[in-house]
C-alpha cells in the first residue's frame, strides 16, 4: 500500500513501512556520527533532531503545503474530505474540514486569501482547479484548468500532457483570473507550446518555443519587458530566475553553457561553460545553486561568478517542498549504516550539516519552519529545522 506526500512542485517516491530503529548506545551513535561526517564531506551536525509532534492520516492520505496551511486529503471518504491544520500543531484538531470531488491526485497553493486546489488526473495532468476560503475552505469558485498563483493573483492555463512531469510547460491560451470571481480578465493566446512561472509580485514570465521571452503583468498582461533566448530544452526548472537576473542552460556550438540576463529588458550579461550530462538548477538564498555528477555548486546569477563547490554534494539528495529563493535548500544524505539520514542546508554560504534523523524515517518534505516525514504506516512527524 502506498501513500503520496506532496507539498511542492518536487514530488517523491511511494513511502512503505519501516522497522523501529534498535537502541544504540550514545558512545557508538557519536563516534559513528563523527565517521559519517567525514565520509560525506560536512561539517559535524549540531545535534539530533526532536520530533515536535507526530499527525497520524489515513493509509492513502495526501499530504499537501500549503502557506500558513496543512492539508489532508482522504480519498478513502464518502465523499473525500479536506482537512486544513496548523503545520506547527498538526496533532491538535482541524481548521476546517471539507468535502472534495473525488480525483487521483492533488497540489495545492496561496493567491492572498484563496487556496487553489488543482486536482490531477491518472497521469498527474490538472483536470480543475477550485479557489477556496483560506479561513474557511468553502468555494469560491472553479475553472476546468491549473490556475496558478502570481502573487495575490492568479492565471489558468491548459498544462501540456505529460505522464512523467507535469508542470508549467502550457499551450492554448494563458487567461488573467479576477480572483474574487474567477472570471477572465485578459486573455493571450499562444503559438505553440510554452514555459510559464510566476516571479515575484504579480509578474509573470512566459517563454515560447521559438525563444521569445515576456514579462506580464498578471493584473491586466501588460507586457513589462521582452527578449529573445537562445534555442533551449525550455521547461519548469530551465530558465530560472533570481531577483533582477534570469539564467538559462542551453547548448553552445559542442558544449553546454549557462548564460545569464537582467530583467526586464533580457539583455545577456554572462556566460559559463557546465560540464554535459545530467544538471539540475535551483534558486538557493539568492544564488543559483546547480546539481550534477560531479557534485554541487552556486554561482552569482547576476555575474556567473562561482560561490562555492561541494564535490561530495551530488550524493546528496535535496527535499521536496515549495521553492522559496530567499531560503536555502535542504538536502538529506544517507548515513555510513545506510539507515540513518543525516540533513545539511545548503545556501549562500555553501552547505551545513546541521542533524540526524533516526532510521525508519522516509520520504521527508518541507512543510513551513521544518520537515514532515513518515516514520510508521500511517503516522507523519513534524521535525523542526535550524535553517539559517
Amino acid at each position: 500500500m502506498s501513500v503520496l506526500i506532496e507539498l511542492g512542485e518536487d514530488r517523491g517516491a511511494p513511502l512503505d513501512e519501516r522497522r523501529p530503529p534498535p537502541q544504540v548506545s550514545r558512545r557508538w551513535w557519536l563516534a559513528w556520527l563523527v565517521t559519517a561526517c567525514a565520509l560525506l564531506g560536512g561539517a559535524a551536525p549540531t545535534g539530533r533532531l526532536t520530533p515536535q509532534v507526530e499527525l497520524a492520516v489515513p493509509a492513502r492520505a495526501t499530504v499537501l503545503g500549503a502557506g500558513p496551511l496543512l492539508l489532508v486529503v482522504d480519498p478513502d471518504s464518502n465523499p473525500p474530505t479536506l482537512s486544513a491544520y496548523d503545520p506547527a500543531a498538526p496533532d491538535g484538531p482541524p481548521r476546517w474540514r471539507v468535502t472534495v470531488p473525488p480525483a487521483a491526485g492533488w497540489y495545492a497553493e496561496v493567491a492572498g486569501d484563496l487556496l487553489l486546489l488543482v486536482e490531477r488526473d491518472q497521469v498527474r495532468g490538472a483536470r480543475a482547479t477550485t479557489a477556496r476560503s483560506m479561513r474557511t475552505g468553502q468555494p469560491l469558485w472553479r475553472r476546468p484548468e491549473r490556475v496558478y498563483a502570481a502573487g495575490d493573483a492568479a492565471v489558468a492555463v491548459s498544462e501540456v500532457r505529460s505522464a512523467s512531469e507535469p508542470g508549467r510547460r502550457v499551450e492554448g491560451t494563458v487567461h488573467g483570473v479576477d480572483p474574487a470571481t474567477g472570471a477572465t480578465r485578459w486573455s493571450i493566446p499562444l503559438p505553440s507550446t510554452a514555459v510559464l512561472r510566476a516571479l515575484p509580485g504579480r509578474v509573470l514570465l512566459l517563454v515560447q518555443d521559438d525563444g521569445l521571452a515576456r514579462l506580464l503583468d498578471a493584473r491586466d498582461g501588460a507586457e513589462r519587458g521582452r527578449g529573445h533566448l537562445p534555442p533551449a530544452d525550455y521547461g519548469p526548472d530551465n530558465p530560472q530566475v533570481v531577483g533582477a537576473h534570469l539564467v538559462l542552460r542551453h547548448p553552445s556550438g559542442e558544449a553546454v553553457a549557462l548564460t545569464g540576463y537582467d530583467l526586464p529588458g533580457l539583455a545577456p550579461r554572462w556566460r559559463v561553460p557546465v560540464p554535459p550530462g545530467e544538471l539540475t538548477l535551483r534558486p538557493c538564498q539568492g544564488l543559483i545553486c546547480g546539481q550534477g555528477e560531479d557534485g554541487r555548486w552556486a554561482i552569482d546569477a547576476g555575474t556567473g561568478a562561482r560561490a562555492w563547490s561541494w564535490p561530495a554534494g551530488a550524493r546528496w539528495r535535496t527535499v521536496a517542498g515549495p521553492r522559496v529563493p530567499a531560503e536555502p535548500l535542504v538536502v538529506l544524505g544517507m548515513a555510513a549504516d545506510g539507515r540513518r539520514s543525516l540533513v545539511a542546508t545548503v545556501g549562500r554560504d555553501g552547505h551545513r550539516v546541521s542533524a540526524v534523523l533516526p532510521a525508519g524515517v522516509t520520504d521527508c518534505r518541507r512543510a513551513g519552519t521544518g520537515l514532515l516525514c513518515r516514520d510508521g504506516a500511517a503516522r507523519q512527524t513534524f521535525w523542526p529545522l535550524d535553517v539559517p
